[in-house]
């Protein structure tokens, strides 16, 4: 406390100096430019100084620290997409978790192949559903000034696909958008995210919008 005393009262004995100069003859007193300068900044100075003395930042919790931390490492997310309207929200949902971190967004259309055909059999329709599906992801991702990687995959269930591609992208959180109404024949959530939410190597965060009425 002693030392900045004595550095503050220096620094104002050299504006002082700077700022006066000597005695003219005639009794008067001149200032120099170089000196006011040097006293305009040190007012502004010691007023931030003091402002901030007393408006001190609020105090954060280590579990509130942890959980920001733990956003901020955001810096890869796959999203899985079928081309519905579920699943460009689920794309702009990503979009907007990774924007403060500049994340990469990771798009993948994962083509599931019946065990009754090849896995590499010709499915053009299909193809063609997820390119166009694919093209209007990254539009949104686009749209949000993201980097953006499109792939299409084949599979015999989904959520295989989808576990492996967040292992070789090293992702770290899965955005996948759901149906609102699921038929009777499925699962509370869908086989494909029940499997997710069981054996993903990242967090997994599923985005169902609310029934229409």
């Amino acid at each position: 406390m002693i030392q900045s005393t004595t550095a503050l009262e220096t620094t104002i004995q050299t504006i002082t100096s700077a700022l006066v100069t000597t005695p003219q003859p005639t009794g008067t007193i001149s200032f120099s430019l170089v000196g006011l300068i040097l006293a305009l900044a040190f007012t502004v100075s010691l007023s931030w100084i003091m402002w901030w003395m007393l408006h001190p930042p609020p105090m954060v919790s280590r579990d509130v620290a942890k959980a920001r931390r733990s956003v901020d490492a955001i810096k890869r997310i796959l999203v899985p997409t079928h081309g519905m309207p579920y699943s460009d929200r689920g794309v702009e949902l990503a979009c907007r978790l990774g924007a403060e971190q500049n994340a990469e967004i990771v798009l993948a259309y994962i083509l599931e192949v019946p065990r009754t055909l090849p896995l590499g059999a010709e499915l053009p329709r299909e193809e063609k559903k997820a390119k166009e599906a694919l093209a209007r992801a990254e539009s949104i991702v686009k749209l949000r000034g993201l980097p953006a990687v499109c792939k299409i995959e084949r599979s015999r269930e989904a959520a295989e696909e989808i576990i492996r591609a967040a292992k070789e992208y090293d992702v770290d959180i899965i955005v996948m958008g759901v149906r609102p109404r699921l038929n009777p024949a499925q699962m509370v959530l869908g086989r494909t995210t029940e499997t997710l939410l069981r054996r993903a190597p990242c967090e997994v965060i599923i985005d169902r919008p609310p029934q229409e009425k």
